[in-house]
């Protein structure tokens, strides 16, 4: 699961971040002194990794600490709905990211088109009680408040970004024509459910047939390690969940076995977030488009700067 592979590039990802960028040079002299024991360098590949997924992120983390602060501390009594300043806020955080190049114009796009269908399932989702919106908004659509999309948008942003941070590269992908299908079968889903029988299983069946034998390639420092990818939607998908508990905790959207008093969302809704994070994957793939593996027989090439 966790094969070197040779390097496909000599390039930097830190490179493609300007605010990164100046690291890049007092990195390498950390790396070479971690290069000197096996345990030293295993712990700096280890740190590295959780760094390049912290920064990859960056936007996730941002909504889910603005649901926990603004329930903690958030006044009730304000002219501006808490809902409202969730929303100015994002939209905040969204500027300041692309003003700081802390996200590329690419990036940006795709969690547009992810707040677009995330806040339409949401409307349809509200509508048939699949769960609530309790407080008060200005800034909504329906019984939704557009702040929503962005807890979407932000699935979105961090595969976007960890695909350049890591420099994904993929073996055995199926054509990017049959992801596409599987991803509108798997949204359409989540509309027709409620008025027909639920596909979720052969839907689980067709991403296991589809992406059985795909695996990501991932370059945390020198060498490249892989995971399938079916492995990666559902470590996603249950990082998802865990974010989704702190929204209903905190009250911020409730399910209809929330109503009187807080309890855990369904594990249950791991295998909708698992299916969501396919729906994710394919939106992602579409703008960055996966590159195959170079063979492993191929000669080493040179190696990269860190």
């Amino acid at each position: 699961m966790h094969e070197p592979h040779p390097i496909p590039t000599t390039e930097s990802a830190a490179a493609r971040w300007a605010p990164l960028a100046r690291f890049i040079e007092i990195e390498a002299r950390i790396g070479r002194r971690a290069e000197q024991g096996r345990a030293s360098a295993f712990a700096y590949e280890l740190l590295r990794f959780g760094l390049k997924q912290a920064w990859a992120c960056l936007f996730g983390a941002a909504m889910v600490a603005l649901l926990a602060g603004t329930a903690r501390w958030y006044p009730r009594e304000a002219a501006l709905a808490r809902y409202d300043f969730l929303f100015l806020a994002a939209v905040a955080i969204q500027a300041a990211m692309l003003i700081l190049r802390l996200e590329t114009i690419e990036e940006a796009k795709v969690i547009l088109i992810f707040h677009v269908i995330g806040t339409i399932m949401e409307v349809f989702k509200t509508a048939t009680g699949s769960w609530i919106y309790p407080e008060a908004a200005f800034f909504r659509i329906a019984g939704v408040p557009l702040f929503s999309g962005f807890m979407y948008a932000s699935i979105g942003s961090y595969i976007a970004r960890v695909w350049r941070l890591c420099e994904l590269r993929f073996t055995h992908h199926p054509p990017m024509w049959s992801v596409y299908l599987l991803a509108l079968a798997i949204y359409l889903n989540f509309y027709s459910d409620h008025y027909f029988v639920d596909f979720r299983w052969p839907l689980f069946a067709a991403a296991a047939l589809l992406f059985g034998r795909t695996w990501i390639h991932y370059r945390v420092w020198h060498v490249y390690r892989r995971m399938p990818l079916l492995l990666a939607c559902f470590l996603n998908a249950s990082f998802v969940w865990l974010a989704e508990n702190i929204g209903t905790i905190t009250r911020t959207w409730l399910y209809p076995h929330q109503g009187a008093t807080w309890s855990m969302v369904y594990v249950s809704k791991l295998g909708s977030w698992f299916l969501l994070l396919i729906i994710s994957y394919a939106l992602v793939a579409a703008v960055n488009r996966p590159e195959p593996m170079p063979d492993d027989r191929a000669p080493p090439l040179k190696r990269p700067v860190p």
